[in-house]
């Protein structure tokens, strides 16, 4: 064990909703095999929240725990998600154990929450929220995360005026020169060919995406 990872408080908890195998379905690991770890809690409330059963309840866990299932589950991959699960302290520690274990970690975090101390390992997809969200005024200055080349900037698209709202910030910010940035109509909200259509025409440098795992399976728990 190196000294890094016998440094990592293999006892500290976390309240966690759920911890599941699946295909993940966004981002650049779209496609894989991945074990998911849900924290419970978000200060959030997106009006398209499709995780709204995590803000409450739970059961604690260790974070020695979590990181013996994920390997257990013989994934390569795992995500740490919620709710937004850096709204609990110990998930620092708990990326970091995950990546001492050899995974290919990526956290899912609103942006609304510092995540510049995440262990530079960890593959950060950061959602911007949109007006349509009705929480773009909880959305952090991204200089304070300190963007990392290996950062996903996802925007969930919810009608013309967010998309507008989005390709403005892409191309004021030139956040396509930064890092990767994902557009993804919001699921039975906005049809995923009118979203494609729209960053065609502008000839917009961001990468579509729709929700693989909603595609699969709809909009199940779990899955």
């Amino acid at each position: 064990m190196s000294a890094e990872a016998s440094a990592v408080p293999a006892a500290a908890r976390l309240r966690i909703t759920e911890t599941f195998l699946s295909l993940q379905g966004e981002a650049d690991a779209v496609g894989w095999p991945t074990f998911f770890v849900r924290l419970t809690g978000c200060p959030l409330r997106c009006r398209y929240c499709d995780t709204a059963y995590a803000f409450h309840g739970g059961e604690l866990r260790t974070v020695a725990r979590l990181a013996d299932e994920a390997l257990q589950s013989r994934a390569r991959h795992v995500c740490v998600t919620g709710g937004e699960p850096l709204a609990q302290r110990q998930c620092l520690t708990l990326l970091t154990a995950l990546c001492e274990s050899g995974l290919c970690v990526s956290l899912e975090t609103s942006g609304a929450i510092d995540a510049s101390a995440v262990d530079p390992r960890v593959v950060r997809v950061i959602d911007v929220k949109t007006p349509g969200s009705g929480e773009s005024q909880r959305n952090l200055d991204l200089a304070v995360h300190g963007l990392r080349a290996t950062d996903q900037l996802k925007f969930v698209i919810c009608d013309r005026a967010d998309y507008e709202w989005g390709r403005e910030r892409v191309r004021a910010e030139r956040l396509d020169a930064r890092c990767q940035v994902l557009f993804s109509p919001s699921y039975q909200q906005l049809p995923a060919g009118q979203l494609a259509n729209w960053i065609l025409a502008d000839r917009l440098p961001v990468r579509f995406q729709v929700q693989l795992h909603k595609v699969l399976w709809g909009d199940v728990p779990g899955r």
